[in-house]
C-alpha cells in the first residue's frame, strides 16, 4: 500500500461562516413578476418553486480556468456569490474542485480542501452534492499522463483513486459523473486520447462503475457528456453500452446530458424523447451543466430579442426534464456571467447563464422560476386528486 498524503487547505474564517438565511441580492423582477407584498421571500428561490423532489442546482466556480483570471477564488472570497448559492439552489456541483488535477494533483498527494469546503457548505444549506467527474480524458495531472506505468499499475491508480474519492464522501454525494465524454461525436469510443480506455480497454468503464458503487452504495452513477441532447450517433452509443452493462449487473443508475447550448445552432427539439428513451431502459436521467452562449453586439450586452430567445431555451431544457418521470436533478452551469467559463473558450460568445455579472437576473433566471412553480402547483394537484 503506497503511502498518502492528504491536503485539506483551510478557507478563510469569514468564508466559512456566512449565515444559513440569507436575503436577495438580486435586481427586483419586472412589475409583473413581482410577488405579492408582504410575501415569504423565500418563494422567490428557485429552490422552493422546485417541486417536492426535484433539484435544482448550479456549479460552484472555483478552481480550472479561475485560477488564471484576474480575481481570488469566488467560491471562497465572494460573499454574495456565496449568499445566492445557498439561497437559490438545492443542489450544487464542483466545476473543477474534484477533477484529478485539482483533487490529486501527485501520485500520493490528494487536496480535499476545497471538495471538502463545498460539502461542508452544502451540508449547511440543505443541499445535495452531485460529484464530477472520476474517469475523463481531460484536466488530468501531468504525472497521470506522462506516467510510465504498466497496465496494472494503471489500473490500480484508478482504483485507488476511485476508491478513495468516493469513500471519503460515501453518504453526502447524491450523484456521481463516473465515466465522462467518453465517446466521440461519431459514437466512437474515446480510444486515443483517454488514457484509461486507450490503456486499459473499453472494460475499465465498468470497473470504474463498480468501484464507485462499492465505496458509495448509497450514490447514484451517471454517464455524463455534451451534445447528447439529441438522438444521435453519440447518444445511441450511450443507449448501447448502458443497455450491454446493464445486462451485466453493472451498478449504471442513470444518464445525463451537459447541455452546453450555443444560439448560434438550433434548439434540440427532440430532448424530451432522447432522456425518455433512457428513462425507459430503468436509468435516471439529468441536465447537469446547462448554459446557453450567443454572440454578443459590440456593446458586450444582449439585445432584449436575444435574451428572450435565451429565456425560452431555458425553460424548454427545464420543461423537457420535468416531463420524464425520473429526471429529478436539474443543474446550470454557473448562475452569473461574473464567473463563466464561456467567454473564456468561446470567442465573442457570451452572456450564458441566468444572472448577469452584478447579479441581476435575467428574463432566463424568471423562466425557470415559473416553470418550476407550475411544475410544483400541478404536483399539489395530482397528490390532492389521490387523497
Amino acid at each position: 500500500m503506497r503511502p498518502i498524503r492528504i491536503a485539506t487547505a483551510a478557507l478563510t474564517a469569514a468564508a466559512l461562516s456566512l449565515p444559513l438565511v440569507v436575503t436577495s441580492a438580486t435586481a427586483a423582477p419586472p412589475a409583473d413578476q413581482q410577488a405579492a407584498p408582504h410575501s415569504n421571500a423565500k418563494f422567490d428561490r428557485l429552490r422552493e418553486a422546485a417541486p417536492k423532489g426535484f433539484y435544482v442546482g448550479t456549479a460552484v466556480a472555483g478552481g480550472g480556468h479561475h485560477l488564471e483570471q484576474d480575481y481570488p477564488d469566488p467560491f471562497t472570497h465572494d460573499r454574495k456569490y456565496r449568499k445566492i448559492l445557498g439561497q437559490q439552489f438545492n443542489s450544487v456541483s464542483p466545476e473543477n474542485q474534484m477533477k484529478w488535477e485539482f483533487i490529486h494533483p501527485e501520485r500520493d498527494t490528494y487536496n480535499f480542501g476545497a471538495a471538502d469546503a463545498i460539502v461542508e457548505f452544502a451540508e449547511r444549506h440543505r443541499q445535495v452534492v452531485r460529484g464530477h467527474t472520476l474517469l475523463w480524458h481531460s484536466q488530468n495531472p501531468e504525472w497521470l499522463e506522462q506516467g510510465d506505468f504498466s497496465k496494472e499499475e494503471l489500473r490500480e491508480i484508478l482504483r485507488e483513486h476511485i476508491t478513495t474519492v468516493v469513500g471519503r464522501y460515501a453518504g453526502k454525494i447524491q450523484q456521481w459523473d463516473v465515466a465522462n465524454e467518453i465517446f466521440d461525436d461519431q459514437g466512437n469510443l474515446r480510444t486515443r486520447d483517454n488514457i484509461w480506455i486507450r490503456e486499459l480497454g473499453p472494460e475499465i468503464i465498468a470497473d470504474a462503475f463498480r468501484w464507485a458503487h462499492e465505496a458509495d452504495p448509497e450514490a447514484r452513477l451517471f454517464f455524463n457528456d455534451y451534445n447528447v441532447e439529441s438522438d444521435n450517433a453519440k447518444s445511441d452509443a450511450y443507449y448501447e453500452l448502458s443497455q450491454e452493462l446493464l445486462a451485466q449487473g453493472v451498478p449504471v443508475h442513470g444518464f445525463s446530458v451537459q447541455a452546453h447550448l450555443s444560439m448560434r445552432y438550433g434548439f434540440p427539439g427532440d430532448l424530451q424523447q432522447n432522456l425518455q428513451r433512457f428513462d425507459d431502459l430503468g436509468l435516471e436521467t439529468a441536465v447537469t451543466e446547462l448554459d446557453i452562449r450567443m454572440d454578443l453586439p459590440e456593446s458586450g450586452v444582449p439585445t432584449a430579442e436575444q435574451q428572450k430567445q435565451q429565456a425560452d431555451w431555458y425553460q424548454r431544457v427545464l420543461e423537457a426534464c420535468l416531463a420524464v418521470e425520473e429526471c429529478n436533478s436539474f443543474t446550470i452551469w454557473g448562475f452569473t456571467d461574473k464567473y463563466s467559463w464561456v467567454p473564456v473558450f468561446f470567442q465573442g460568445e457570451g452572456s450564458a447563464t441566468v444572472m448577469t455579472e452584478d447579479f441581476e437576473r435575467k428574463p432566463a433566471f424568471y423562466a425557470l422560476r415559473s416553470s418550476l412553480k407550475d411544475a410544483k402547483w400541478e404536483q399539489w394537484k395530482e397528490s390532492w386528486k389521490r387523497r
